[in-house]
């Protein structure tokens, strides 16, 4: 019966260590994994001990294999208590405790060749029946007094971890039954039942109340592993809670944000943390019904106070096994300077709006300078076009404001593209743009070239901004400012609405300058005639739509070369 006994008691501490492989991961306590590597080990001595009894040799290498429970599952399983409490021990006194530990055992391999543990073993046989006498060391009595100490050492932080609000009052009660039961079994076997062996049955007890722990810490475990860095040491908070809606664990920076959550015990009801609890509660009831694994969400820290309220993001993920959810992680960051930052966007700060205002006219104006200057310093080579860009620019803005159906920022890119529809002439030869009369019908097919080889300049001047409504906009002015509504403009050739409003608009401007402007070959006309000549050419060389544009700009284009110097 004896050895029947054992069998099932090495079977079971095998098994339930399978059963820790198969659930490990690595946030479980290495004491644990100690424990869980040890019992099997020492219930294997106790079933071998009953199988070699009869040979005193062998006999005394299976109490060699026994005793290693018997030194190190206390310090095994005190350690574990520590560790679960909380309770912090400087790596020097662990090492210390675990070389005395050690020094124990040293001793226990001393049996067959010294008495300081054992001083005698005899193996009697009663008719068959097999019994061992043992006569104990005083290196036995340095072991139980080692256990004792380790005892009241668990009990004490068993004691102080039930008033630590993160630690769970359940674990602690676990904890209390292995650590308890392991000293009590030394005792019972020596003073009471000497032969039947205890140790292996509350070995096999111990890893029992170890795995409900582990799987219960399993959801205490604070991080995955891409994030656990930043979880356990930057600025996101994180908090735990199980699939019952009980508070579960919570790192520093969630205790920081949230003090209440230190006064919280673990496995409370997260309905009874006031505020922070309804929220939570509301974060879940979300998810649950979006089905999604993360979800964003903005609250306000204490929306009752006068003080500057503090904002965060919580981000709420499902804590599952791969098969069904076991509770809720919610992490969570403060985005108070990001709210504040976008109230201050809403609210405008009037300082803040005039100095950014004020910057970008600045760049504006660069901008629009260079684009100037670089025109100027095209037609400067010209001897018959001085001041065209700028005053073509200023028609183009007289006809583009009354065109209400067109978008703001489609009119301020035109005339700022307007000084750049003859950019192109920087390609043509000296001898024709500067030639003091009219140019032969072979000087103006070259001359025609302006078009494209503009709209290729602009296009390598402008490729790399970011700017790409002003960069089509350019380059089509550029291109096509020379093409007529009835086909028989260069260089494409286009014809009605192919053409880009942008070229229709800046043609009107273009040639209402050459018509109104002196030139080498020609007088200046008059309002009158420009007039007639603009209007007969709605149709044939202009848009037909634009006509009533161009009537309603008439008189303050008029206007405007009244009061300039026309050459």
């Amino acid at each position: 019966m004896a050895e029947i006994y054992y069998q099932i008691l090495f079977v079971v501490s095998f098994l339930l260590s399978a059963v820790y492989v198969f659930i490990w991961n690595k946030h479980f306590d290495v004491d644990i994994t100690a424990i869980f590597i040890i019992v099997p080990v020492s219930n294997l001595g106790y079933l071998m001990y009953y199988q070699v009894i009869s040979d005193i040799k062998m006999l005394e290498m299976m109490v060699k294999l026994v005793y290693i429970a018997a030194c190190f599952l206390t310090f095994f399983i005190t350690m574990c208590i520590l560790t679960i409490c909380d309770i912090k021990i400087k790596n020097k006194i662990r090492n210390i405790c675990y070389i005395i530990s050690s020094l124990l055992y040293i001793s226990v391999l001393t049996v067959g060749h010294s008495d300081i543990f054992y001083k005698s073993m005899t193996v009697v046989n009663h008719n068959g029946n097999y019994s061992v006498y043992k006569e104990y060391g005083y290196m036995h009595s340095v072991l139980y007094i080692v256990l004792v100490i380790y005892m009241f050492i668990g009990i004490a932080a068993l004691l102080a971890g039930l008033k630590k609000s993160q630690v769970s009052n359940k674990i602690i009660i676990l904890l209390f039954i292995p650590e308890v039961a392991s000293i009590a079994g030394y005792f019972v076997n020596r003073y009471v039942a000497d032969n039947v062996e205890i140790m292996p049955l509350i070995s096999v007890l111990s890893q029992i109340m170890l795995l409900i722990i582990v799987y219960k810490m399993s959801m205490l475990s604070i991080g995955d592993t891409a994030v656990e860095a930043m979880i356990n040491n930057g600025d996101t908070g994180l908090i735990s809670v199980d699939k019952n809606r009980k508070y579960l664990n919570s790192n520093e920076t969630a205790r920081k944000l949230f003090p209440v959550l230190n006064r919280i015990k673990v496995d409370t009801p997260i309905a009874k943390i006031d505020t922070l609890g309804e929220m939570i509660q509301g974060w879940i009831k979300k998810l649950e019904i979006e089905k999604k694994d993360k979800n964003i969400v903005k609250f306000e820290n204490d929306p009752t106070t006068d003080e500057d309220d503090e904002y965060y993001i919580a981000s709420i993920k499902p804590l599952t096994n791969g098969k069904k959810t076991l509770g809720y992680q919610i992490y969570i960051s403060d985005d108070t300077e990001g709210q504040k930052y976008l109230e201050l966007v809403k609210n405008y700060n009037k300082q803040l709006e005039e100095e950014v205002i004020e910057k970008t006219r600045h760049i504006v104006d660069m901008h629009d300078k260079l684009i100037l200057g670089m025109a100027t310093m095209v037609e400067s080579r010209d001897n018959s076009t001085g001041g065209h860009i700028r005053r073509t620019s200023s028609v183009v803005n007289l006809l583009v404001q009354q065109m209400k159906n067109l978008p703001e920022d489609f009119k301020k890119n035109l005339i700022k593209a307007a000084p750049m529809h003859d950019i192109g002439k920087i390609t043509i030869d000296d001898a024709i743009l500067r030639k003091p009369g009219r140019i032969t019908d072979e000087e103006f097919e070259k001359m025609k070239a302006h078009t494209s080889e503009g709209a290729r300049i602009i296009h390598e001047i402008l490729k790399d901004t970011d700017d790409d409504d002003f960069k089509v906009i350019a380059e089509n002015v550029a291109h096509y400012h020379h093409e007529k509504w009835d086909g028989s403009g260069y260089p494409s050739g286009l014809k009605g609405d192919s053409i880009p409003l942008e070229a229709r608009i800046m043609a009107i401007a273009d040639v209402y300058d050459a018509l109104v402007s002196k030139r080498v070959y020609k007088e200046s006309y008059s309002f009158e005639k420009v007039n007639e000549i603009i209007l007969e050419g709605m149709g044939t060389q202009f848009d037909p739509e634009l006509m009533e544009m161009y009537k309603k700009a008439r008189n303050g284009i008029e206007e405007y070369y009244k009061g300039i110097e026309r050459s």
